[in-house]
């Protein structure tokens, strides 16, 4: 779906028919493994387009998965990048306003355009990773890779 920009060209940005897509992969994912998640979809600014929450998802995860992919969206890259560094030893990421440094939240392009970002929380650091890849790889979406999405830059 495009929207026009300021300058009057187009972009590409998530529908809302992706997004419900993306909840459902990886609630189905979480499911298997028996994992009870939040799962949040953002578009590019970092907007809420979609968000689900397992019934018995603990009560913080609703918060933390739309924080994960609004660090995603806005930073434009995985959000355990930012918690990584903060464990190397570099806190000063923790002043950057209006993130949520955790594991679990990746940017998402399609046709090489960045579109937005998912979160995922409930199934803890590396599994909430693991989830969100897979849900934008089931539906087609360029996502980073395992190592980029583990990776220090």
């Amino acid at each position: 779906m495009t929207h026009p920009t300021a300058h009057g060209f187009p972009r590409l940005t998530i529908s809302l028919d992706s997004a419900r897509q993306l909840l459902a992969a990886a609630q189905q994912l979480a499911h298997r493994a028996g994992w009870a998640i939040s799962v949040a979809v953002v578009d590019p600014s970092g907007t809420l387009v979609a968000f689900e929450k397992h019934d018995h998802a603990i009560g913080i995860s609703p918060e933390v998965a739309i924080g994960k992919a609004r660090t995603a969206a806005l930073l434009q890259a995985p959000s355990g990048m930012f918690e990584r560094f903060i464990n190397q030893g570099q806190p000063s990421f923790l002043a950057t306003p209006g993130t949520t440094p955790l594991e679990g939240g990746i940017p998402l392009q399609w046709q090489a355009q960045f579109i937005g970002a998912i979160g995922v929380s409930g199934a803890h650091g590396a599994n909430d990773t693991a989830i969100a890849l897979q849900a934008a790889r089931a539906l087609g979406l360029d996502a980073p890779t395992d190592a980029d999405a583990r990776s220090n830059g």
